[in-house]
């Protein structure tokens, strides 16, 4: 094959090699689950999906390893201000990515392990760090443990950094540390903690540091050195730079290759859960198609930023229109069946080139336009249908996929349907008011006929659908 892709670490566009033959290892940092996923977060999961079936397309097995952060001092905060218990509210969370990452057709990743389930293994990757030097113990009796970033020379690789230019994070804790920036290996337990939220370990009840998470489950389910690491542009540093440092420090190669995509922004900000700017994927997905969301994600270069905007959503709505309109009328049928050799040159010379989607789309507004032209002029148009398919099954958006089959496309129709019997509840508490009781006993014996039961109480009329 002759896929390139950005490396960042090496800054620059390099030929994609994998470590094994006609195999691909991918792990991608997923959420920290305190909150519902916005259309930030869901990037990501586009672009590592939109790239898993572009190397399957091009005939490589993918394997691809995706965490879920279920302990984290904003967990234990903002379940402690909810008043449930930390794990009630990760769980919960979790539920809701699976939910958003489902709604926008990306297949789940071949596994999804969790921080807590690992406990063994982060303890044992500390333990190694210690013997080699490169990690210390906290000499203030708090059970914390550091990174030693001194002690690694290559610190600072990734984000092309030099120690000394680092800026410190002025609200960090660094009690206990010898150097501002060391990072946390391992958290000592807090007394105002709930004690769940800590392990047993050699040096005192605790819990994981959150970088070392990463590199511990990837290294169990991916080996010692594996193809791709990615995630947000925003974990470049200090989150993936301490999971590079940490694990080559311990004596693994890692990760071959970095990706990491840029923001979705609102008003010029991130997107983010702390600016209050941004847009649960949820809800989103009742205003808009959930197929024209992902295309509208998919549809710019993952290495370049995306300003959210309801009028963008519209015309990627438009557009969707567009594409499924030719499809109708060139009379799409059955789940689609992907051939390589069907995808034009040009959408794999743009795939080929660092996922370039824009160009990739581009092919596919041409390929709708020809095919458009064929079928007003009374010619075939099936060599433009297969085209389309194949390069709609590479970002995910045929129609009659499998992953489209049971989600929703724009308003949730329970929100419909209950908006619609009250509308009708209402006209019915008009009638009444008015004394034209035929005309009310009429729309409740229409409501009863359809299946729908109403019953009359001082707060106002109930209903349910069947007894």
């Amino acid at each position: 094959m002759t896929f390139h892709l950005y490396d960042e670490q090496l800054g620059k566009v390099v030929e994609f090699e994998p470590i094994i033959p006609g195999q691909v290892s991918i792990y991608h940092c997923g959420l920290t689950v305190q909150a519902p996923p916005h259309l930030g977060h869901i990037r990501k999961e586009i672009v590592f999906d939109v790239l898993r079936r572009w190397l399957e397309g091009c005939g490589l097995k993918v394997k691809v390893v995706a965490n879920v952060t279920d302990i984290d001092d904003k967990i234990i905060a903002k379940s402690a201000e909810q008043g449930i218990e930390w794990y009630e509210l990760a769980y919960a969370m979790e539920l809701e990515l699976h939910r958003a990452y489902t709604a926008l057709g990306c297949r789940p990743p071949d596994y999804e392990p969790r921080a807590t389930g690992h406990i063994p293994e982060q303890i044992e990757l500390i333990q190694r760090l210690l013997e080699r030097g490169h990690a210390y113990v906290a000499d203030d009796g708090s059970a914390n443990v550091y990174f030693d970033v001194r002690s690694w020379p290559q610190y600072g690789e990734l984000s092309h950094q030099k120690i000394s230019e680092m800026v410190n994070d002025e609200g960090a804790d660094n009690k206990g540390k010898r150097d501002a920036r060391d990072f946390a290996l391992w958290k000592g337990h807090k007394e105002d903690e709930p004690e769940t939220t800590s392990w047993p370990s050699p040096w005192g009840r605790g819990r994981p540091g959150w970088h070392l998470e990463c590199s511990a489950m990837s290294l169990k389910y991916l080996g010692a050195e594996f193809d791709i690491h990615g995630g947000g542009m925003d974990l470049k540093f200090p989150h993936h730079e301490n999971e590079l440092a940490q694990s080559r420090a311990a004596g693994f190669g890692f990760a071959k290759y970095w990706m990491h995509n840029a923001f979705v922004t609102a008003a010029g900000e991130k997107m983010s859960k702390s600016l209050g700017n941004y847009a649960r994927v949820t809800e989103v997905t009742k205003q808009y198609p959930a197929r024209a969301v992902r295309l509208y994600l998919a549809q710019t270069h993952y290495r370049s930023v995306i300003e959210f905007s309801d009028t963008s959503l519209e015309e990627a709505t438009a557009r969707l229109s567009r594409i499924d309109g030719f499809l109708e009328r060139a009379g799409i049928s059955g789940a689609p069946q992907f051939r390589f050799e069907d995808l034009p040159e040009e959408f794999v010379k743009a795939m080929d080139d660092d996922l370039s989607t824009p160009a990739a789309v581009a092919v596919i507004y041409e390929t709708v336009k020809a095919g458009n032209k064929a079928l007003d002029s009374g010619h075939d148009a099936s060599e433009q249908l297969k085209a389309l398919r194949a390069m709609l099954h590479i970002l995910g958006l045929d129609p009659l996929a499998p992953e489209w089959e049971n989600t929703a496309s724009g308003p949730d129709h329970t929100e419909i349907i209950d908006g619609l019997v009250k509308l009708v509840l209402d006209q019915r508490t008009a009638a009444r008011e008015r004394k034209d009781w035929a005309n009310a006993d009429a729309i409740r014996d229409t409501l009863t006929q359809l299946g729908i039961k109403v019953e009359d109480t001082p707060a106002g009329a109930r209903w349910q659908i069947g007894g």
